[in-house]
């Protein structure tokens, strides 16, 4: 500390350091659940590295204000880290500034997750701020000498601290686990290590293709189900073509667990709408949201593409500018006509641009609809499908078939539905609970959609469509709905990972019968089975698929990353979740909530998902972009 300060004289370098490194281990605390002192060597590397090029290049007159600026970012970047953390349960990179503009639209629901806590990375900003401050109308002035450290040594020490930080980038380039990864380099050389990892997929596409990619997801598909025994049978596949011909209307349900689906509380049914399609149609209860950064328009991408989002930006951002192979585009050589529907801005998640990319005929946003500010986003979904049903309506006078996506918003968090729209009372434990709310939530939602499925049979249309209504993704946050008390309340066993990222998928297909589905699927596989029901071959339509029918598929593997480490995948068994590699990840029963301690058997999913979702990465960066 008295070389520093010899060396540096008044120089603010010693006290941001230190200012910085409390931040570091404040975020530690937030994040990774401690403090974790062996770790502090690879922040501590980082943040000298960092002060060390900023002492280099700022004149002794502005070195002050330079290394307050730094001192007041890192704060801003380390709130803005644990607050998003906080809500979305990942640490972010620098990728996630794609999506800075879209916090207002949801800064209810971010608001209610803020805690005080949080603002004790500005404590320092604050206080320093004030002396300075002080110092300017009442303190000395300084002349400025013995102010600028050597040049030769400053510079030294900082390629020291970069070769120390490169040092545990490297040590930790192949571990899959964002967590872990980030835990083990802390929050500086993460983001490092992100950019370099972006810096080394760009390199190798450069030499890819997209038909090459396209025949490698083949074989390893082909290779896996060969693997363990589901070689694909000749002949047609089950109900291939069932529902040739027929609509289909997709209704996305925002924020919709599997768990509320034949869930009653005080005596009262929680979904009874979806409870009896569920008699009528396809269940599936053992489905899983796989989205990324992008949230609900990341489920829309992967309903429709059958492509995994990259998990480091919103698809709608990054691919918006792609001619995506999707069900619109696929449907629209068949003649049909696609519809979107969603009561706010288009512009929200870049829709304007993801909606044209996959090939929608015309999309309706907030000015189509009537404002009965049922939440923040507006329009509540009776006014939603009521819109909607007028203009299916006008296809079916026309005689034009169509695809019709409905993407909800009234159980969207924090979950408040107005007074006079609550048709369900909870009881006195759940009164003012954030889980009481969104069961509330849920049962508006499914009441709505009760009202469209009666507008659709009411106006001809239910015979002739194949309807199909899933979760885009959980909606009970996980740090303030203990797994222990949600089972108490509900009398249920819920697992703050299985039930959480466990939606329900529902297929209605006109003359079919209804039959609870078993098996394992994901977002990525709706694209297949409504294709393979309209007796759509995406083979011979050379559409690549990364996910698969789920009326063909017995044994199903599906991937997950971004609310789970990379690595991780649900089959028919179990949640698998890396640690930093397959022997010390942890495996959880999916339908008796325990522990797996023997996953080894399952070794070839977890290869065969790392390289699946990997040549889904590199097959979307190769997409052909559209003409302007």
């Amino acid at each position: 500390m008295l070389l520093f300060s010899k060396r540096y004289g008044r120089s603010p370098f010693i006290v941001i350091f230190v200012m910085i490194m409390l931040k570091m281990l404040l975020f530690r605390h937030f994040i990774f659940q401690g403090i974790q002192a062996d770790r502090l060597p690879a922040d501590g590397a980082a943040v000298l590295a960092l002060l060390f090029v900023f002492e280099l290049i700022t004149s002794a007159k502005w070195k002050g204000a330079v290394f307050g600026i730094v001192n007041a970012v890192m704060s801003l970047l380390l709130f803005a880290s644990t607050v998003y953390f906080s809500y979305y349960g990942t640490v972010p990179t620098y990728t996630a500034l794609h999506g800075l503009d879209q916090v207002l639209q949801v800064r209810t629901s971010v608001g209610s997750i803020m805690q005080p806590s949080f603002y004790l990375f500005f404590v320092d900003v604050i206080a320093l701020s004030i002396l300075s401050i002080w110092n300017r109308l009442y303190g000395p002035r300084l002349d400025g000498r013995n102010r600028i450290a050597r040049p030769l040594y400053t510079g030294i020490a900082a390629l020291l601290c970069i070769s120390v930080s490169g040092g545990y980038i490297w040590s930790s380039s192949s571990i899959p686990n964002e967590i872990v990864q980030a835990e083990s380099l802390g929050f500086l050389d993460y983001q490092v290590a992100a950019a370099m990892k972006e810096s080394k997929e760009k390199a190798e596409l450069r030499s890819g293709s997209i038909e090459d990619t396209a025949a490698s997801t083949d074989a390893l598909q082909t290779s896996y189900f060969d693997q363990i025994g589901q070689a694909v049978e000749a002949g047609t596949p089950n109900y291939f073509g069932y529902a040739k011909g027929k609509n289909v209307i997709v209704i996305q349900m925002e924020a919709f667990q599997n768990v509320a689906v034949n869930l009653s509380v005080g005596g009262n049914p929680v979904t009874p709408v979806l409870n009896q399609l569920a008699k009528e149609s396809f269940y599936f209860p053992h489905f899983f949201q796989q989205i990324g950064q992008g949230n609900t328009s990341d489920a829309e991408f992967l309903s429709n593409t059958s492509i995994y989002p990259t998990g480091v930006i919103a698809m709608s951002t990054g691919y918006g500018d792609r001619v995506l192979p999707s069900l619109p585009r696929l449907l629209g050589d068949k003649g049909y006509e696609s519809n979107t529907f969603h009561i706010n801005d288009v512009t929200f998640w870049d829709r304007n641009r993801m909606y044209p990319a996959l090939g929608f005929t015309k999309y309706y946003d907030k000015p189509s609809f009537e404002n009965d500010h049922f939440n923040s986003f507006g329009a509540s979904d009776e006014e939603l499908y009521k819109v909607g049903l007028e203009k299916l309506q006008a296809f079916k006078q026309q005689n034009k078939p169509f695809y019709a996506q409905f993407v909800t918003t009234s159980s969207h968090h924090p979950f408040k539905v107005p007074d006079d729209k609550q048709r369900i009372t909870m009881p006195d434990g759940l009164q003012g609970s954030q889980l009481g709310d969104y069961l509330t939530a849920l049962n508006y939602t499914d009441y709505a959609l009760g009202q469209f499925i009666e507008g659709l049979k009411a106006s001809g249309l239910w015979d002739n469509t194949i309807f199909v209504a899933y979760g885009d993704h959980y909606g009970l946050q996980k740090n303030d709905n203990d797994p222990a008390w949600v089972s108490e309340q509900l009398g249920i066993t819920y697992d703050g990972d299985i039930d959480r990222f466990n939606i329900p998928l529902f297929v209605h297909v006109p003359g079919a019968e209804g039959k609870v589905m078993d098996q394992v699927g994901g977002q990525v596989d709706i694209m297949p089975t409504v294709s393979n029901l309209l007796g759509i071959s995406l083979v011979d339509e050379a559409y690549t698929a990364f996910g698969h029918d789920l009326l063909n598929t017995t044994s199903n593997v599906i991937g997950m990353r971004y609310y789970l480490p990379t690595g991780s995948f649900f089959n028919n068994d179990i949640l698998f979740v890396p640690g930093k590699g397959f022997e010390d990840g942890k495996a959880t029963d999916i339908r008796t909530k325990q522990p797996v301690t023997d996953f080894s058997q399952y070794r070839a999913d977890y290869d065969y998902i790392l390289e699946l979702m990997k040549l889904s990465d590199d097959y979307v960066r190769l997409l052909p972009k559209r003409a302007p």
